[in-house]
């Protein structure tokens, strides 16, 4: 896996900053220019939330404090693509510093809107089939961040321990999101390691979710990271319990939610991540350009006890032994 268009944006802000302060208020000597960051997030789940938590963490952890040198506009675009656009097209108007969006969508959004302000994406899976930047070590525009590329096959390695008999897993994904597309080749090449048979339903909207999740005959079910999904997580949790099956899931605030079991990173991290990289670029002049997009290596194993009584699974206790955290 790959891992970690303008050379002088970064420079641009700091020298502009710089200016400004100097031609400011001059009333107190620690004085400081209110830096303006626009976040904008495709829906409200868990994990892109406390993403968005990490990432402003991070920024008081080095100086930042909301109200006096930074503020943050959090916007959510309630899974619209349109408004989406619309929220990136309101950042560019208002000439916020940095930008930080959150998924694929709106990452996409913020990235067509704008171009000469530094953007960092977070809970991205893969941001250069997505379009958003050149390559995963050489970006190559305005856009950085952090992806939440998923250990795919060792998810679906869990299928086989928790129901080693199973033959077909059902995975409901929306077509329109790159992120989840590519975790679904993932799967497809998982799958067949497996001996695991996959069958598939689409969704354009999280309303649509329950309705797929029932249309599969699997004996288990997967949730990639997908927003739409993800968003409607407790229709496919209901799935699975009616129809007693594990549901594996792509991330652990998920299991916190009612899914089964994940091996899966910490967003919070993730975002306190991305927070350090708009460190580098605010005060060090750092260029999203020849920024790499960076991941986490750090990934945990989440099982949920409660959840295996409802869906009639029964947990390993080679599984129990090894988990990082254990849900009752």
């Amino acid at each position: 896996m790959k891992r970690s268009k303008t050379g002088a944006l970064g420079a641009l802000l700091l020298g502009v900053s710089l200016a400004a302060t100097g031609c400011g208020d001059t009333a107190g000597s620690n004085d400081q220019e209110m830096v303006r960051i626009g976040i904008t997030q495709i829906v409200e789940h868990p994990s892109l939330d406390a993403a968005r938590e990490g990432f402003k963490r991070a920024m008081t952890e080095n100086g930042y404090t909301e109200g006096e040198n930074i503020t943050f506009d959090e916007q959510n675009a309630s899974g619209d693509q349109t408004t989406a656009t619309s929220i990136a097209s309101k950042f560019a108007s208002d000439g916020v510093d940095l930008v930080l969006a959150i998924a694929t969508p709106t990452a996409q959004a913020a990235a067509q809107t704008i171009t000469d302000v530094p953007i960092l994406i977070t809970a991205v899976t893969e941001p250069e089939e997505a379009g958003l930047v050149d390559s995963w070590d050489a970006p190559g525009a305005n856009v950085s961040g952090t992806s939440d590329l998923n250990p795919v096959e060792e998810q679906l390695g869990l299928v086989k321990e928790l129901a080693p008999d199973a033959k077909t897993l059902g995975i409901v994904y929306s077509s329109g999101e790159v992120n989840s597309e590519v975790q679904v080749e993932l799967a497809k090449e998982a799958a067949k390691k497996l001996g695991l048979e996959l069958k598939l339903a689409t969704v354009s909207n999280s309303a649509e979710v329950q309705q797929a999740a029932d249309s599969l005959d699997v004996d288990a079910l997967y949730v990639p990271t997908d927003n739409n999904v993800v968003d409607a997580l407790e229709s496919m949790i209901q799935i699975a319990e009616s129809k007693k099956i594990p549901l594996v899931v792509g991330e652990g605030d998920s299991v916190e939610r009612g899914g089964l079991a994940t091996w899966g990173i910490d967003y919070e991290e993730l975002g306190y991540q991305t927070g350090l990289m708009a460190v580098k670029i605010l005060k060090e002049g750092a260029d999203p350009a020849t920024m790499p997009i960076e991941t986490l290596d750090d990934i945990k194993l989440f099982v949920n006890k409660s959840a295996a009584a409802n869906m009639g699974v029964e947990i390993p206790d080679s599984l129990l032994e090894k988990a990082d955290k254990v849900i009752e």
